[in-house]
């Protein structure tokens, strides 16, 4: 169980409720206020939260690099050599 104060679950509440963590919620002269049990999460609902996942980083990698779909899922072709490879 994790403990978080109200102020750092107010900043970061999207990281925290999703996760599978339960957590006790204090002020933040450390007195417990309450308790937050996720509840537990399917198998598919595993896969989609994951699935999610990969697609905002994926576009956050395109986002900041100016790369394209293509280029990056040249990165991941082992038959192609690596473009920043320093060693050639």
């Amino acid at each position: 169980m994790k403990q978080v104060a109200v102020s750092e679950l107010k900043e970061k509440a999207t990281v925290y409720l999703t996760r599978s963590e339960t957590l006790a919620i204090e002020h933040n002269n450390g007195e417990v206020i309450g308790f937050y049990y996720p509840k537990k999460r399917t198998k598919q609902e595993e896969v989609d939260r994951a699935v999610k996942q990969l697609s905002e980083t994926v576009q956050r990698i395109l986002a900041e690099t100016g790369m394209t779909e293509d280029e990056l899922a040249d990165l991941f072709d082992p038959s192609k050599p690596f473009p920043y490879d320093t060693d050639s």
